[in-house]
């Protein structure tokens, strides 16, 4: 890893020099823009509206516009701001760390010693894990002033960058505001689902399946070229992924999730297979039962306009990939004898 800015954390008077890296990285396939007919590349150009010239990237200033007069503010200027030019992480407070709402935080960060005794860098680790608190600090980097929480993962000090207070859209959904009767038995039968489902997280069991399969649909092409489509890379079954199925109310959907959760975790072998398959059809009745959600909120999101209702359903399915993964391991009988059941 490189260090993207060095600094140091300020406490009253003490300080401790670190150097900041980036905690996280894009594991996304890069893609590029070409011309469909002919594959040209698609490439974006920085041209003056005055003279016409591209212009290079060292020659490009940034403005404000009121309307009637444009100010125009170079990286000399940038830099010259009083915050640009802090190198502290300044903490402010220690606060209790589940006071931080997880909605505020942002990108995060590694701090390593910087200098050629760690001891003051161990003593403010061993502090916050001892008082279990968090330092929210204060801090500039890429000409932007930042709040950030300060917290401990493992032996290394964490600087997670947080939203300011009124980036923070208010949740205020008329929807919310009607009475909803929750039965006592719908509760203890939800309650029941939760039960089956319940695990400790392990982030490392969980894969980007549409990176994976992108991945495959771009072997499958250079290896038999551009005819090659998606249903014929990944075999898909004529009407799935369709939204069929019956539409079930919310109680019998967890009745039956309830049911078929029970029925394959009581038995081994071929009956996690049933488990899997149960599973997905839980998550079929889930997503018919909220298909109108799931609708609005793709179709907000999807460029595309016309392929929002068929992606709900396919992501809820996709989420359950124990399921999928069962599934596909059954014989075509097997599969037969499960749907009939």
């Amino acid at each position: 890893m490189r260090s993207i800015w060095k600094g140091a954390i300020t406490f009253g008077l003490v300080n401790v020099p670190v150097k900041v890296y980036s905690a996280t990285e894009d594991h996304d396939i890069s893609l590029h823009q070409v011309h469909d007919k002919d594959g040209g590349r698609i490439r974006y150009q920085r041209r003056c509206e005055i003279d016409g010239k591209i212009i290079e990237y060292d020659h490009i200033a940034r403005a404000y516009d009121d309307g009637d007069r444009t100010v125009i503010l170079t990286k000399e200027d940038l830099s010259s701001l009083p915050e640009e030019r802090s190198r502290e992480i300044e903490v402010v407070e220690f606060v209790p760390s589940e006071q931080i709402d997880p909605i505020m935080l942002d990108k995060s960060y590694y701090l390593e010693p910087d200098s050629k005794s760690p001891k003051a860098y161990a003593l403010l680790r061993k502090t916050l894990e001892s008082t279990d608190r968090t330092a929210i600090v204060h801090f500039a980097l890429r000409q932007k002033t930042r709040l950030g929480a300060l917290r401990v993962r493992g032996d290394v000090l964490v600087l997670q960058s947080l939203l300011w207070d009124d980036e923070v859209r208010e949740a205020a959904f008329p929807a919310l505001d009607e009475p909803t009767r929750v039965s006592s038995q719908e509760l203890d039968m939800a309650m029941s689902l939760v039960d089956q489902f319940a695990t400790d997280f392990a982030p490392e069991k969980f894969t980007d399946d549409y990176q994976e399969q992108l991945r495959t649909l771009i072997e499958a092409k250079l290896a038999k070229g551009d005819a090659m489509d998606t249903d014929e890379t990944f075999g898909r079954e004529p009407g799935e992924g369709d939204g069929g199925g019956e539409v079930l109310d919310l109680m019998e959907a967890l009745r039956r999730s309830v049911d078929k959760s029970r029925s394959g975790s009581g038995s081994s072998g071929s009956g996690s297979s049933s488990s899997g398959g149960s599973g997905s059809s839980g998550s079929k009745s889930k997503s018919k039962t909220e298909a109108t959600d799931a609708d609005d909120d793709d179709s907000a999101n999807d460029d595309s306009g016309s392929g929002s209702t068929k992606k709900a359903p396919a992501k809820r399915t996709a989420a359950k990939k124990p399921a999928a993964k069962s599934a596909a391991a059954k014989t075509p009988a097997a599969r037969k004898s499960t749907k009939a059941s």
